[in-house]
């Protein structure tokens, strides 16, 4: 196995998927900061224990806050959430698919198998994404 070297700038896959994990890699906790605030903003500092604002931020869903004895819940299933939770699916997904990927195409030679592993990875990250996104616009 070889240590892999930094792609040279340009457009091209690996340099985008290079610069593109060090930028979800920054995405990730700040749009976690984004949800917290945005939670704490408001009214979960009242309604929320710790656990379930930390269970809203990552996975923000009405039946979350159904469950949670919080009195009114309209505003908490808001588009605000929805966009949040697939921007922070699609960044998660993403930054996790690209690292199998880069694990894939270090142990196996460039040819064949590489590019067969290459669109298994991404038809599954295509897939687990659709269905993410399918799952949080009709929750």
């Amino acid at each position: 196995m070889q240590s892999r070297k930094v792609p040279q700038p340009g457009w091209n896959l690996e340099y985008t998927m290079w610069m593109f994990t060090r930028l979800s890699g920054l995405a990730l906790p700040v749009l976690g900061l984004i949800g917290i605030t945005a939670a704490l903003v408001m009214g979960a500092r009242t309604q929320m224990d710790l656990g379930t604002l930390m269970r809203w931020t990552f996975f923000p869903n009405v039946s979350h806050v159904t469950s949670s004895n919080i009195p009114d819940y309209v505003p908490w299933g808001g588009a605000f959430w929805q966009i949040m939770q697939i921007m922070i699916a699609f960044f998660g997904f993403t930054h996790g698919f690209n690292g199998l990927r880069v694990v894939a195409e270090d142990y196996t030679n460039p040819g064949f198998w590489q590019v067969f592993w290459r669109g298994i990875i991404f038809l599954v990250w295509l897939f687990s994404l659709l269905a993410v996104i399918f799952v949080i616009i009709n929750s």
